[in-house]
């Protein structure tokens, strides 16, 4: 087992957005334009939060914080710059520490770029899905394919040289022409991460509910491959099953859950992780957070605190889990590290390795194991083969 604990990343979850999109399955509540957010209430409980869970860090910094949501950027820069000075009082920082924002491409938060900057926020992630007004509206969306271009710029303009955007593809209508031209109007622009992936139906959902039509299969295959290509010729280089990057910008924080990392989770309906030392090693539990933004901020008056509920990660569970991580990591991970991790053997991984290898998703060396590009297209496929006993 791992002898010494993973690192450290925070993330921070915002409930709500103006309005819930149709494809979303995360927690967020939409509050209609110009609604009033308490924001003064909920960063004194995000605060109180993290002032609670900063025991489990356990002498570790910070090596990334990550503020999600709902739309984060619905929050003005003074509450985060509140929220993350206390922050480093309560936790280290690590001095190259990145600390990314996801925002809305929207007229309604951009002017705050600049802000989110002073605040010490170093990058953004805009969630464009699409530059196409009707494939936009299709997916809910309230913005333009010519906001987010305008977006992109205002904030190159407040200082973020660190830019991620964050696309989608597979969506209703969508030829591979159109993907295309959506991969083309990202590369114009010029950011250092992509998050390119595939429109799917998630439980309790609208489009769960009521499924627009989707491209055909092989319409799908299509523009997966040329995508690819495309991003490639760049000089995007993939290094996770849907996370293109320019050399030297990887997002940390993704990685850090990717590399089995720990983190804590602060925020209504927030999950963290966390690594503690047990009679045979560290042990892993989850924890999760007060999932309505009402009853989480009640919890802040709670002698109980935030936390919702956590349970201990039991040991085929553990091993299940890290290979749902690490095997979307286009390099693979080390046998080492595997083993370290999972408690499992060389012995006992060998057999599951091998027959991946036969149905050919899996590629391995003397020291790796890594999906093959069959492999990163059919994970489920091959996690089921590590899944089994």
């Amino acid at each position: 087992m791992v002898s010494r604990l993973p690192p450290l990343a925070l993330y921070v979850h915002v409930p709500w957005c103006v309005r819930k999109c149709p494809y979303c399955d995360f927690n967020s509540h939409g509050v209609g334009r110009g609604a009033e957010l308490p924001e003064q209430a909920y960063l004194a409980a995000l605060i109180d939060d993290l002032r609670s869970d900063a025991r489990l860090a356990d002498g570790r910094e910070l090596v990334s914080i990550f503020i999600g949501g709902g739309t984060p950027s619905l929050m003005s820069g003074d509450f985060y710059r509140r929220l993350l000075d206390t922050a480093s009082q309560l936790v280290p920082f690590a001095s190259d520490i990145e600390i990314t924002l996801e925002a809305n491409p929207g007229t309604l938060e951009r002017g705050r770029f600049a802000d989110y900057r002073r605040a010490g926020i170093n990058r953004l992630s805009l969630g464009v899905q699409s530059f196409h007004d009707e494939q936009l509206s299709a997916l809910g969306r309230i913005h333009g394919g010519e906001d987010a271009e305008r977006a992109f710029d205002e904030a190159r303009r407040a200082g973020f040289d660190n830019l991620n955007l964050d696309l989608m593809h597979g969506l209703p209508g969508q030829t591979p022409e159109l993907a295309l031209a959506d991969l083309e109007r990202a590369i114009t622009l010029a950011p250092e991460h992509l998050s390119w992936y595939q429109l799917t139906l998630e439980p309790n959902t609208e489009f769960h509910a009521k499924p627009p039509r989707l491209p055909e299969e092989e319409v799908l295959w299509d523009i997966q491959d040329l995508g690819h290509e495309r991003l490639e010729a760049a000089g995007f280089q993939r290094y996770e099953i849907s996370a293109y990057s320019k050399p030297g910008r990887r997002a940390r924080h993704n990685l850090n859950y990717w590399r089995f990392g720990d983190y804590l989770g602060i925020g209504a309906g927030a999950h963290g992780k966390i690594s503690q030392p047990g009679e045979s090693g560290f042990h892993i539990e989850r924890r999760w957070k007060t999932r309505q933004p009402e009853a989480y901020l009640q919890r802040h008056q709670d002698p109980r605190g935030f936390v919702a509920g956590h349970r201990r990660v039991k040991p085929d569970e553990v091993a299940l889990e890290f290979a749902m991580n690490a095997l979307r990591l286009v390099d693979g991970v080390s046998l080492d590290t595997w083993c370290a991790h999972t408690g499992r053997s060389v012995a006992e991984l060998s057999p599951k390795i091998d027959k991946a290898r036969e149905k050919g998703l899996i590629v391995q060396d003397a020291a790796r194991v890594q999906a093959s590009a069959q492999g990163l297209l059919f994970l489920n496929d091959l996690l089921t083969l590590f899944s089994e006993d």
